[in-house]
C-alpha cells in the first residue's frame, strides 16, 4: 500500500478542506430572475443553468483531486474502485452537459427523444445515482482512500438532486392521450436502412464491418471493430459478428454513438468472460460487455459471465446507454448477471439467466416478452431476480416487466421446491419494480418478494413494488407480502404508467413492429 508520501491525517485534511471550500461556493446559484421561461422548469432557466454549471465545476474539482490516487494505490481492487469513480463522474458530467444543451435548445450534440421534461429528468436521475455506484465499488473497505473519496460525493449527489427538483412534474408528453403508433410507423430519426436492420433477418451485406474469427471479415476481434467505428456518429454504424465463441471483454465508450451489433443468433455468436469480485474486480468493472454510448442496439447474440456462483458478483452485461435496445439477446450468468446501471433501456425477446440479484441497477428499463430464468444458487443462498437501486423518490428510474415469463432454469428444476426464488428485493431505499401481464411459474414463492436484511426493514415502506394482471402458479395474491410499499394494481390507469410509451417514452424513439414493440397494455 503506497500511502507513505504523506501522512493519512494530513492527506485527509487537505482533501476535505479543498472540497469544503469548493462546495461552499458551488452550491450558490443566481436568484432573482423574474421570468419562468420554460414550462418544464420550476425556476427561471438562468437559475437552472447556473446550478448545472456550478455542479459540473464541482465534479471537475473532485476529479482533479481523485485522479492521482489511481497511480499511488497498491491494492488492485481499490485502484479499480478509484478508476470506476472517475468514469462515473465523467458520466455525470456528460448527463449534466446534455441537460444544459437541451435546456438551451442546442441539441446538435446529443441524442434525445425531443420531450424536454422527460429527457431532463432522466439525465439528472442518472447523474444523481453515479456517486452511489462509486461508493459501492469500495465495498466494506475501511481504507483512507475510501474515506477521502466517498465522503464528499454525498454533497455532490445532494447538489444534483437539488437540480433535479427544479424540473417540474407533469405528464411525460401526453402519450396516454395519443393513439399508439401502429404498423410500420417509425420515429422520424430512424432511417430506412435502420428499420430494415431491425425488422428483417440478419443481413451481412447491410453491415459496415464484419468480425470473424476465421479471418473472413474485416476484424478478428470485437474490440478492434469498436475502436475503428466513428465517434459521435449521426448514422447507424453496424458491426456484424459472425458465429463463434469470443473470449474477450467489450467496452463501448461514450463516443461511439449509434453503434449496432448483430450476431448470427443466440447461442451461436457468444461473447464470454469471467471477471468477478472474488478475483479482485469491482462489480462495475467485472462486466464481460459494457456500453455507455448513446443509442446502442444489440441483436441476436449471447453475452455471458462464466465465473460461477462461488465467485459471487460477476456481471455479464452492463449498460449505461440511453435510448438503447437489446433484441433477442441471451444474457447469462449467476449473481449480478445484468447491470442495467442507468438511463433508458428496452429489452425485447431476450433471455436473462441468473441467481442472486441477477437483474439489478438504477436504470429506467422496460423488459417486454422476455424469458427470465432463475438458476441454482449456492446451498445457503436464495434467488432474487431483481435488485433495483433507486436512491431518491424524485428519480425516474425503475424496472418494468411486461408479457414476460418468470421460470426456473434447467439446473434449478430438481430443487425448485427447496430453493426460494423471489421476484426481487430492495437494494436501495426507493427501489421500484413492476411486474405486469406476465407468467409466473411455481418457482416463484407465494410471498413474491423479500427484504434485503434486518437493518433495512424501513425500505419496505419507501419502496414501490407492484403487480398487475399476472397469472400462473406463482401468482398467489392472497399470500403476497403486506408491505406498505407493495401494491396490487387493479386499475389499468395506474398500470399504464409503466408501459413502454409512458415509462421510457418508447413511442418517441423505438421502432414498433421490428422488435415486437407494444406501446400500452394491449398487444
Amino acid at each position: 500500500m503506497a500511502h507513505t508520501l504523506m501522512g493519512s491525517s494530513q492527506l485527509r485534511a487537505i482533501f476535505f478542506t479543498f472540497l469544503l471550500v469548493h462546495f461552499s461556493l458551488s452550491m450558490k446559484y443566481v436568484v432573482g430572475a423574474d421570468s419562468m421561461d420554460l414550462e418544464c422548469l420550476k425556476v427561471p432557466s438562468t437559475n437552472f443553468l447556473t446550478s448545472l454549471r456550478t455542479t459540473i465545476e464541482a465534479i471537475r474539482s473532485i476529479v482533479s483531486v481523485v485522479a492521482p490516487f489511481v497511480n499511488i494505490i497498491g491494492d488492485a481492487r481499490e485502484s479499480y474502485a478509484v478508476a470506476d469513480c472517475l468514469e462515473l463522474l465523467d458520466y455525470s458530467t456528460n448527463e449534466l452537459n446534455w441537460t444544459i444543451r437541451t435546456t438551451e435548445n442546442t441539441n446538435a450534440n446529443v441524442i434525445s427523444t425531443g420531450n424536454r421534461r422527460s429527457d431532463l429528468k432522466t439525465w439528472l436521475s442518472a447523474a444523481s445515482g453515479n456517486q452511489e455506484t462509486c461508493a459501492d465499488g469500495f465495498g466494506d473497505s475501511n481504507s483512507i482512500v475510501k474515506d477521502l473519496i466517498v465522503g464528499p460525493l454525498g454533497e455532490l449527489t445532494s447538489q444534483v438532486i437539488q437540480v433535479l427538483g427544479m424540473v417540474a412534474e407533469g405528464p411525460s408528453g401526453g402519450h396516454a392521450e395519443r393513439k399508439a403508433r401502429e404498423g410500420n410507423n417509425f420515429p422520424s430519426w430512424m432511417r430506412v436502412r435502420d428499420r430494415g436492420l431491425l425488422q428483417g433477418p440478419v443481413n451481412v451485406k447491410m453491415a459496415d464491418v464484419v468480425v470473424a474469427q476465421d479471418g473472413s471479415g474485416n476484424f478478428t476481434t470485437i474490440m478492434e471493430a469498436v475502436l475503428a467505428a466513428p465517434d459521435y456518429s449521426a448514422r447507424r454504424y453496424v458491426i456484424h459478428i459472425k458465429k463463434g465463441l469470443y473470449n474477450e471483454y467489450v467496452d463501448i465508450k461514450k463516443k461511439k454513438w449509434n453503434l449496432m451489433m448483430t450476431g448470427d443468433g443466440m447461442g451461436v455468436t457468444v461473447i464470454s468472460g469471467n471477471h468477478n469480485v472474488v478475483d479482485g474486480w469491482t462489480t462495475f468493472r467485472s462486466a464481460t460487455f459494457a456500453v455507455s454510448a448513446l443509442g446502442f442496439i444489440a441483436r441476436d447474440l449471447t453475452i455471458e459471465n462464466t465465473a460461477g456462483p462461488l465467485k459471487h458478483q460477476a456481471v455479464a452485461l452492463r449498460s449505461d446507454s440511453d435510448l438503447s435496445v437489446f433484441f433477442r439477446c441471451d444474457i447469462k450468468g449467476y449473481q449480478d448477471t445484468l447491470y442495467a446501471h442507468s438511463l433508458r433501456q428496452f429489452y425485447s425477446k431476450c433471455t436473462i439467466t441468473g441467481t442472486v440479484d441477477f437483474i439489478f441497477g438504477d436504470g429506467q428499463v422496460v423488459f417486454q416478452n422476455c424469458t427470465i430464468l432463475a438458476g441454482k444458487p449456492l446451498a445457503d443462498q436464495k434467488n432474487t431476480i431483481t435488485a433495483q437501486g433507486r436512491i431518491q423518490p424524485g428519480q425516474t428510474s425503475g424496472f418494468s416487466f411486461q408479457f414476460c415469463n418468470f421460470s426456473a432454469n434447467f439446473d434449478l428444476l430438481p430443487s425448485v421446491n427447496s430453493t426460494h426464488t423471489y421476484l426481487g428485493r430492495p437494494w436501495k431505499q426507493y427501489s421500484k419494480t413492476v411486474v405486469m401481464q406476465s407468467y409466473l411459474s411455481d418457482a416463484i414463492r407465494p410471498e413474491g418478494w423479500t427484504y434485503w436484511n434486518d437493518t433495512t426493514l424501513y425500505y419496505l415502506e419507501s419502496l414501490y413494488y407492484a403487480e398487475f394482471e399476472n397469472y400462473g402458479p406463482g401468482y398467489n395474491v392472497t399470500s403476497r407480502v403486506k408491505w406498505l410499499g407493495y401494491h396490487r394494481l387493479n386499475d389499468s390507469r395506474q398500470a399504464t404508467n409503466f408501459t413502454v410509451s409512458e415509462f421510457i417514452d418508447g413511442d418517441l424513439w423505438l421502432p414498433s413492429t421490428g422488435i415486437g414493440f407494444t406501446a400500452g397494455l394491449s398487444t
